[in-house]
């Protein structure tokens, strides 16, 4: 993990555990898999780091707004990486469509990083679109937008402060 997130939010382990009713690890393995608790990131950031709200529906072009109308995307950065394209061009039979994903990007405010590897301290990045936009511009993006965990984490540690 780098220095330089934008915040963290933290789950006490054994609380969620209790609450749930399952083991620690149960609960470790549910919030690692970005699948999995991208509903719950982008609900806390949502109210708790942008005062905004949820998108008005799982098929809108972003999945958070901030108060002053601002649309982000929520990624989960995990052991295999992230993907900044949306999510119907990620998967078996789906097929990366680069001027959709830079369309996207229009629209957008930004991207909202977590770090969910760290779980149950997971700190985030919010990245402005621009930041993202020139990764993709001078290659800095794999294929697809697929990036690997430690390059995502050297992206972020060079971004300047008022990137963030």
């Amino acid at each position: 993990m780098t220095d330089n997130s934008s915040g963290k939010l933290t789950w006490d382990l054994d609380e969620v555990a209790r609450a749930l009713k399952i083991s620690p690890a149960d609960v470790r393995a549910y919030f690692t898999d970005g699948r999995r608790v991208s509903f719950i990131l982008e609900r806390r950031l949502a109210k708790e780091v942008l005062r905004g709200s949820l998108a008005k529906s799982e098929g809108a072009g972003y999945n958070v707004m901030d108060s002053q109308g601002g649309l982000w995307e929520v990624r989960s950065l995990t052991r295999g990486g992230v993907f900044f394209c949306p999510s119907y061009m990620v998967g078996k039979g789906r097929v990366f469509d680069e001027p959709g994903f830079v369309a996207k990007l229009v629209d957008l405010k930004g991207y909202i990083l977590a770090d969910v590897e760290s779980f149950p301290d997971v700190p985030f990045w919010l990245v402005p679109v621009e930041a993202v936009r020139t990764w993709w511009q001078t290659g800095k993006l794999g294929a697809g937008t697929k990036t690997s965990r430690d390059r995502v984490l050297k992206l972020l540690a060079a971004l300047p402060d008022s990137s963030r």
